[in-house]
C-alpha cells in the first residue's frame, strides 16, 4: 500500500485539480481526498509538488530486435520512466520490422517483462516495402495497437488507400510519417540551414506538407482514423485544420524539440540536432504553438530516437543518423516553452501528454479515478534542471544536454509500484 501526501493532483480527464492524498493499492488508485491515512502505507510526501496521470508516450523507438546497440526495450523502458512516462507505444523500424506475427509475439514478450506497459504498432506494409500490406486482422489479434511503417513514408497512394479501407474496416489507427521523399534532398537539415550552412539541398518544407495534404484527404475520403506524426510546418497544421474542419478523423502530434527550438540548433549541437523532420525555422516553431493551442494537435510525443554515440559522432553532419533522445527531456520541454510562456495551462499540457494519446490508441491509462490504474508521475514544476548526459537510455544524443530547463520527475508510479525515484 502506497500513500501520497499533500500533492496538487491534475487530473486532465475530469479536470480536478486541487491538493489532496492519493491512495494506492493492489496496482489501482483505492482513494483521492483530503487526510487520507492507512496503516504500515509507504508514504510519499508530495507538498509543492504535482500529482499526475503518468504520461502517455505513443512514438517511441526501442530498437528492439536488431539495433540493441542503440537501446533496447529494458533501456528504454528505464528511460520511460525516469521521463515520468508510463506507458509507450513503440514503432515498428527494428531488424527484422514488426511486419509478422512471430516478430510481434517477440517483442510483447521482451515488453511484458518491464515496469512500465510497453505497446507497439505493427507495420503497414511488409518489412516497409511500401507496396504489400500486412496481415491487420492476425496482428491486432496478437496485439499490435496500430499500424505504422513510421519514417518510411508511403509514397503509393493506391496502396495507402487500400491500408485506409482495412484500417476502416477493422477500427484501428494509422499512424503516418509524412516527408515525400521525392521532393526532398539530404534528410535530417532544414532546407534554409541546409544551402546556408552546409551548401546541400536540405529536408524541403513541401516534402512534409504536400504529402499532408494527399494523406488528410484520402483518409477523409475512406473515413479512416488516420495521425499525422510530429508535425513541424506551418502549413502542415493548416492542411491539418482543414482536413479536420471537413469531418476528416485526422489527429496530429507534435515533438518537443520542434515546439522547442530551431534550425540554427544544428550550428552548435551537430548531428544530435539532425531529426526527420528537421528543426524548422521559428515562424514554423511559433505556428506548431499555435496549432496545439487550438487543438489542431492533439499530442505530444517524443519521437524518442536513440542513436550509438559513435554513429552521431561522424566528421560530416550530412552522414550521421537523424533523431535524438526525448523521453527523459519531454516533460520539462512542454514545461519550459508551453505553460511558462503561458501558452498552454498545466493542465492542457498534461492533457496532451496523457489522456489525449491514450484515447487515441486505445489505452488504459492517462487519467486519475478511484478504481483506475495507478499510473502516476510526481513532479516539481518550478524546479529548475541542467540536462545531463547521464540518461537512463543507452543513448545520450539530445541536443538539449547542458539547457537549462524547468520541471524535474520525482518519483514515477506505474501499476501501483514505485519504478523511478530522482536520486
Amino acid at each position: 500500500m502506497l500513500i501520497i501526501k499533500n500533492g496538487r493532483v491534475v487530473d486532465p480527464q475530469s479536470q480536478f485539480d486541487q491538493v489532496a492524498d492519493v491512495l494506492v493499492e493492489n496496482g489501482k488508485i483505492l482513494k483521492i481526498g483530503q487526510d487520507l491515512d492507512a496503516a504500515d502505507a509507504q508514504v510519499i510526501d508530495a507538498t509543492g509538488l504535482v500529482v499526475a496521470p503518468g504520461l502517455v508516450d505513443v512514438h517511441v523507438h526501442f530498437r528492439e530486435p536488431g539495433q540493441t546497440h542503440k537501446e533496447d526495450i529494458h533501456t528504454g523502458s528505464l528511460a520511460a520512466a525516469a521521463g515520468g512516462v508510463t506507458s509507450v507505444v513503440m514503432m515498428a523500424n527494428t531488424s527484422p520490422t514488426i511486419s509478422t506475427v512471430e516478430t510481434l509475439k517477440e517483442v510483447l514478450d521482451s515488453a511484458a517483462k518491464e515496469d512500465i506497459r510497453v505497446h507497439t504498432v505493427a507495420t503497414i506494409t511488409k518489412e516497409f516495402d511500401g507496396e504489400n500490406i500486412t496481415d491487420f486482422e492476425a496482428l491486432l489479434a496478437n496485439g499490435a495497437v496500430a499500424f505504422s511503417d513510421d519514417g518510411i513514408p508511403l509514397t503509393n497512394a493506391g496502396v495507402l488507400r487500400k491500408a485506409m479501407k482495412l484500417a476502416k474496416k477493422h477500427d484501428v489507427l494509422l499512424s503516418l510519417h509524412e516527408e515525400d521523399p521525392d521532393l526532398n534532398g539530404v534528410l535530417g537539415l532544414n532546407e534554409q540551414v541546409a544551402e546556408k550552412h552546409f551548401h546541400i539541398c536540405g529536408a524541403t518544407g513541401v516534402a512534409e506538407y504536400s504529402m499532408v495534404a494527399r494523406d488528410v484527404m484520402i483518409a477523409y475520403e475512406t473515413g479512416a482514423k488516420v495521425h499525422i506524426q510530429h508535425l513541424s510546418k506551418a502549413e502542415s497544421v493548416k492542411v491539418v485544420e482543414f482536413a479536420q474542419s471537413l469531418g476528416a478523423k485526422v489527429t496530429a502530434e507534435a515533438a518537443p524539440q520542434h515546439f522547442s527550438r530551431t534550425e540554427d540548433l544544428l550550428l552548435t549541437k551537430g548531428a544530435n540536432a539532425k531529426m526527420n523532420p528537421p528543426l524548422r525555422l521559428e515562424s514554423d516553431r511559433l505556428a506548431v504553438i499555435e496549432g496545439l493551442k487550438s487543438g489542431v494537435i492533439s499530442v505530444i510525443a517524443t519521437d524518442h530516437a536513440p542513436h550509438h554515440a559513435d554513429e552521431k559522432n561522424v566528421a560530416d553532419v550530412t552522414q550521421a543518423p537523424s533523431g535524438m533522445t526525448g523521453l527523459e527531456t519531454s516533460l520539462s520541454l512542454g514545461l519550459t516553452y508551453l505553460v511558462e510562456p503561458g501558452h498552454l495551462s498545466l493542465a492542457q499540457l498534461l492533457e496532451k501528454m496523457t489522456i489525449n494519446p491514450a484515447k487515441l490508441y486505445g489505452l488504459d491509462a492517462g487519467y486519475l479515478v478511484e478504481n483506475g490504474p495507478a499510473d502516476l508521475v510526481i513532479f516539481d514544476p518550478k524546479a529548475d534542471r541542467e540536462v545531463s548526459a547521464n540518461f537512463a537510455s543507452k543513448a545520450s544524443n539530445s541536443p538539449f544536454i547542458g539547457d537549462q530547463l524547468k520541471g524535474q520527475v520525482k518519483y514515477t508510479i506505474c501499476q501501483g509500484k514505485l519504478v523511478y525515484q530522482a536520486d
